[in-house]
């Protein structure tokens, strides 16, 4: 198993500029702000918090690029290469692979009904194509795709499919899964469930609360796997308290306007995302106040 790889991840945030340019700065300081204060495990860069279905492939290779020449090996790093462009997905593929990260991901392809057996032969291209490793990224509610354990098991099959970013509700499939496959990454990706992932044995997390919220995050986690899950859930309970209030006032929008109060270029989200709304100002100071984030 990759040992190396376990552990809690937030998932990248970048900034744009009114014109849907990366900011550069602003983009090392947001990395600089997971290693340093967050102290965090791992960047995944370029998933769904990094609006990463709404950039072009060069700005996708432009936010791998700063990425690691900023972290550097302070930190893993899992890249996400998924695309309903197959082609582009194997180019970034390649990319991130010379650039040194740690393993790829991929999100499951989406928006058309495509078969299990399409989707297989898309992760098995990808990697014959950069012989690199590769995390199914699972994420039904978004994609529209479940995938069965049988389906799960055949995907396995494969060695360099070494995991999966999880962000589904179906704690039985969980459960199934990590009896099944003991020797397979599991990653949580619901950032408000995860006290009861953790206590379903997953190997780690990858969130975009994390970013603002990492050093609870690590609480809830060594909390439920050490058995202290009263203490686990208490922290849990904090956390979903801020995730729902950041959730009510726009989850990207408010992530960054949260690193933007500490002093971080956020720019602004990426069109048609709606910049934050001032009227939710005080609310947010509140809200930091409230929970030192």
């Amino acid at each position: 198993m990759h040992e190396h790889l376990k552990g809690l991840y937030a998932a990248l945030l970048v900034p744009f500029d009114e014109n849907g340019q990366v900011k550069e700065q602003g983009l090392r300081a947001i990395i600089r702000n997971a290693i340093d204060e967050q102290k965090l495990d791992g960047l995944y860069v370029n998933g769904s918090s990094g609006e990463n279905f709404l950039m072009n492939t060069e700005q996708k290779k432009e936010v791998f690029r700063i990425t690691k020449d900023e972290a550097k090996d302070d930190i893993r790093l899992i890249a996400q290469v998924g695309s309903l462009d197959l082609n582009e997905a194997i180019e970034l593929g390649k990319y991130a692979t010379e650039l040194g990260y740690d393993s790829l991901s991929a999100v499951t392809p989406f928006y058309y009904p495509f078969t299990f057996e399409e989707i297989r032969d898309y992760y098995f291209a990808i990697i014959e194509a950069t012989q690199n490793n590769i995390i199914v990224y699972s994420i039904p509610g978004l994609t529209g795709v479940n995938i069965s354990i049988q389906q799960f098991e055949e995907l396995f099959q494969n060695d360099k499919v070494i995991g999966v970013k999880y962000t589904a509700p179906d704690f039985y499939l969980l459960e199934r899964l990590r009896k099944a496959f003991p020797d397979k990454l599991i990653f949580s990706g619901f950032d408000e469930m995860l006290v009861q992932a953790a206590i379903s044995g997953v190997d780690g997390a990858i969130g975009s609360t994390f970013n603002v919220n990492g050093r609870r995050i690590r609480q809830i986690f060594e909390n439920a796997q050490n058995g202290a899950i009263e203490e686990a859930y208490r922290i849990q309970h904090e956390t979903n308290d801020i995730i729902e209030t950041v959730l009510g006032m726009g989850l990207y929008p408010t992530l960054k306007a949260i690193l933007a109060e500490k002093g971080i270029d956020t720019g602004v989200p990426k069109a048609p995302f709606h910049p934050f709304n001032e009227t939710h100002r005080d609310a947010l100071k509140t809200l930091m106040d409230q929970y030192q984030l």
